[in-house]
């Protein structure tokens, strides 16, 4: 097989299928360095003919408690009160920039996750320079 870059969904096949002979043989450096190869061109052609979408946010805040074995309660310091955490965990109520700040400071969720989108929202960038000091 000759290596290239992966362009069509019968390339991806055939890397498969040659990766899957690669696995079965005996370990040696020209057999890894192929094996590497054809995997990082499988990865770059499933990433972008098959991207994943962003997580919805509440999933992602809902996921972060079930890791953290975290209840409603103990969100009250990143979204506010007891209701605004329900208005916000039921989709009732938006998260705010203030409530996307402190889930992202205090639980570790990505920025693009909260905001739902790929890209920072002009206002977002214009409010994390000022408060971080940079974009």
């Amino acid at each position: 097989m000759k290596i290239t870059l992966i362009k069509t969904e019968a390339q991806n096949e055939e890397a498969l299928a040659r990766i899957e002979e690669l696995m079965a043989l005996e370990e040696t450096p020209a057999v890894n360095d192929e094996l590497e190869l054809l995997a990082t061109l499988v990865a770059l052609y499933e990433e972008a003919a098959y991207p994943l979408a962003a997580p919805d946010p509440i999933a992602a805040i809902r996921f972060r408690m079930e890791q953290q074995k975290l209840k409603q309660k103990d969100l009250i310091p990143y979204i506010g009160s007891k209701s605004k955490v329900s208005e916000v965990l039921s989709g009732k109520r938006s998260l705010s920039i203030s409530m996307i700040r402190n889930l992202h400071e205090g639980l570790d969720i990505p920025l693009e996750v909260l905001l739902g989108e790929s890209a920072d929202p002009p206002a977002l960038v214009a409010e994390k320079r000022s408060t971080y000091g940079r974009a």
